[in-house]
C-alpha cells in the first residue's frame, strides 16, 4: 500500500486536525500505532511539524471524513509520492567520492582489460575522455593514481561489475571467470561423506550377521545425540 512521502509528519497532522482513530493513522502513514500514541501524547523522539496530505494530494476532505464516521473504515490514498528512477544519463557520485573514480577506472582497466569504457563509464559515472587517458597514461595526475577495487571505493556495486565483466568476457568470446578456491575443500569433503555414509551401511550389515559388535558410543557420538 502506498504511503505518504513525510509518514511522521503527516500522522501529526492528523492527530491535531482529524478525529480519526489511531489505528486509522497508523495504517494510512505506515505506522505502528504506538508511534501515533507518543505524536499525540507529545512524547515523540523529534518534534514534529504537521504536513497536511489534503495540500499534498495524498488524500481528500471526503476520505478523511468517510474514516472520521467509520473507525473501521480503511482511508485510500489518492497516489502514492513519486519514486526517484535512474536515468540514462551518468550516475551520480558524492562529492566525497569523486577523487576515488580514477582508483577505481584504473582497477577495472588493470584487472578486466575486456570492458569497453562504454561499460565503464555506465558503471563509475565517468566520461570517456578520462577513461581513455588513464588507459594510456596521459592522465594529469596518473603518478598519483592506484588500481583500487570500485566496489570497495563505493562507486559501484559488486552484482553491477560481475554483470559487466560477464557481458564483456561474452562479447569478447572469453570464458567468465569462476571461482574455483573452495573446489578442492568442496570435493575433499564429499568424498570424506560418501566413505563415513559406506562405512555406517557395512557395520549395520555386519551387526545383522553377527559378525561385529556395535560400537561403543564416543564422547562425540553421545553431544550429537
Amino acid at each position: 500500500m502506498a504511503q505518504p512521502l513525510m509518514p511522521h509528519a503527516t500522522a501529526s497532522w492528523l492527530v491535531d486536525n482529524t478525529s480519526l482513530s489511531f489505528e486509522q493513522i497508523a495504517e494510512f502513514c505506515g505506522l505502528h500505532i504506538l508511534e501515533i500514541q507518543a505524536i499525540a501524547d507529545d512524547t515523540a523522539a523529534t518534534k514534529l511539524t504537521g504536513r497536511d496530505p489534503v495540500r499534498a494530494h495524498e488524500i481528500t476532505l471526503e476520505e478523511i471524513e468517510k474514516g472520521q464516521a467509520d473507525p473501521d473504515y480503511t482511508l485510500q490514498m489518492l497516489k502514492g509520492p513519486e519514486q526517484v528512477r535512474r536515468t540514462k544519463g551518468p550516475r551520480y557520485t558524492p562529492v566525497s567520492k569523486r577523487s576515488d573514480k580514477p582508483d577505481g577506472i584504473a582497477w577495472i582497466i588493470r584487472n578486466h582489460p575486456e570492458i569497453t569504457d562504454g561499460a565503464i563509464s555506465n558503471l563509475i559515472g565517468t566520461t570517456r575522455t578520462t577513461i581513455a587517458a588513464i588507459r594510456d597514461r596521459s592522465h594529469w595526475n596518473i603518478q598519483n593514481i592506484t588500481p583500487k577495487d570500485p566496489v570497495t571505493l563505493g562507486l559501484t556495486t559488486q552484482r553491477e561489475l560481475d554483470a559487466a565483466v560477464a557481458k564483456a568476457a561474452k562479447a569478447a568470446g572469453l570464458e567468465a571467470p569462476v571461482d574455483t578456491r573452495l573446489e578442492g575443500d568442496r570435493e575433499a569433503l564429499i568424498t570424506e561423506l560418501r566413505a563415513q555414509r559406506d562405512q555406517a551401511v557395512r557395520d549395520a550389515e555386519a551387526i545383522e550377521r553377527g559378525e561385529a559388535a556395535p560400537a561403543e558410543p564416543t564422547a562425540e557420538t553421545l553431544f550429537r545425540r
